[in-house]
């Protein structure tokens, strides 16, 4: 199909190890909690240590990968990054053969894993820029987060199969697979050479991407825009499963239904992505998503005075469907603006706005402990307006087209 543009060979692999490895994480951070409290005996309170150290490497290591990802080849350093989650899967394998593995043990092993996909997730957007061209962007974006999306989807579902069906060491040893099929994907990939570097102070290389972003015109407001759509999503994910067993009458398996409305938008969205910024203004793709999550969050909203779980069903869709637009096009901008030699530092500085997220849980515990989970609901709502006005009012949403690319040579805080 002439709108299905074909990207290169070498670009496939990446999308192909993208794949293997977005689905090794998603199994494996199934697979955990359930080995935690069917093999491991662990109560309710003790699972928080082990989210937490699920979630912690975000925090941690983000700006570490990203100095990383601009001063050395970001395919060896994803390929090492894979490497070192197929080994700390396949230690927990081994540990669980000999009857050894305990909850400390499993915590700091799917730490090291998740150290993995840090790394992973900054440094493959910075490394697409060099397989592809400028107007081939877009579409490899697309395919980047189409891959994600399908693991995202499936990869909880097939973790806890794997646990119930077969035992823990089979689905952790999957997941290992997995990994290391990503690593050899990886090592095929030519990557360009770049100019070296000079080195200098962590701290100095660190300023110099955060004052990047903070000084952008057009990056600014999306990392602003990013930070308080995290807030809404997770204040209104942290009150939504007792809200809808007690206001919307639905079972478990209704609660899942709902809930997977929201891969369906996201696998939809990323399938029609590079059609829609072919057609569509880029800045008005660029500000889709968050009116996207606006509208779905005053849909939600509305199941107070409806309590109808096909309208919380609707919010979910569009909450997956309108973001994944947003991902693709402002990944596509990030990577357009950017010198090279900051696309780490900057995809780092990226993730960080998912600090947001306990944010927005923290947020969604005191007013529904004070107050209600409505009262979260209506927040939400307003958190989801000011994030669309953040992006309605900036010059990304007025971008006619996908900008230029730019090289080395511009400016920091241009």
């Amino acid at each position: 199909m002439s709108n299905s543009p074909r990207l290169p060979d070498t670009f496939s692999r990446l999308a192909w190890s993208n794949l293997a490895a977005q689905s090794a994480e998603q199994i494996a951070l199934a697979a955990a909690p359930i080995v935690a409290v069917l093999t491991l005996g662990v109560a309710e309170g003790q699972t928080g240590v082990l989210q937490t150290a699920l979630t912690l490497p975000f925090v941690l290591f983000a700006i570490p990968a990203g100095l990383l990802a601009d001063r050395i080849s970001r395919r060896a350093l994803m390929a090492g990054a894979e490497a070192l989650r197929a080994a700390a899967l396949a230690a927990i394998v081994l540990l669980l053969a000999l009857g050894a593995l305990d909850l400390p043990l499993l915590a700091l092993l799917g730490f090291a894993a998740v150290c993995g996909t840090v790394v992973y997730s900054v440094a493959a957007p910075a490394l697409v820029p060099s397989l592809v061209s400028a107007d081939l962007l877009p579409a490899a974006n697309a395919r980047i987060e189409l891959a994600r999306t399908i693991a995202f989807a499936s990869g909880p579902a097939l973790g806890g199969a794997l646990v119930g069906w077969w035992g823990a060491s089979l689905a952790f040893g999957f997941a290992a697979a997995l990994s290391a099929i990503a690593v050899v994907l990886l090592s095929g990939i030519y990557e360009p050479a770049r100019a070296p570097m000079p080195r200098r102070h962590p701290f100095q290389e660190i300023r110099e991407g955060a004052a990047f972003v903070f000084h952008h015109p057009l990056l600014r407001p999306v990392f602003i825009t990013q930070f308080i759509f995290n807030t809404g999503w997770f204040l209104q994910i942290a009150v939504f499963v007792p809200y809808a067993v007690r206001h919307l009458g639905l079972t478990a398996a209704g609660v899942g239904t709902v809930l997977t409305m929201y891969g369906v938008g996201m696998v939809i969205g990323a399938l029609l992505a590079t059609r829609v910024m072919q057609r569509i203004a880029f800045g008005t793709v660029v500000g889709l998503g968050p009116v996207a999550g606006f509208v779905a969050s005053v849909v939600m909203a509305l199941t107070v005075l409806v309590p109808s779980p096909w309208l919380a069903a609707l919010s979910f869709f569009l909450l997956g469907v309108g973001p994944i637009l947003w991902v693709i096009s402002t990944t596509t901008l990030r990577q357009s603006v950017t010198p090279p030699r900051l696309l780490g530092r900057v995809s780092a500085i990226n993730i960080m706005s998912y600090g947001a997220r306990p944010l927005g849980s923290a947020l969604g515990a005191i007013v529904g402990g004070f107050w209600s989970a409505e009262a979260c609901l209506y927040l939400a709502a307003a958190v989801f307006g000011a994030q669309a006005l953040v992006i309605l009012l900036s010059p990304a949403a007025a971008l006619d087209r996908q900008p230029d690319m730019v090289g080395d040579e511009v400016a920091v805080g241009c």
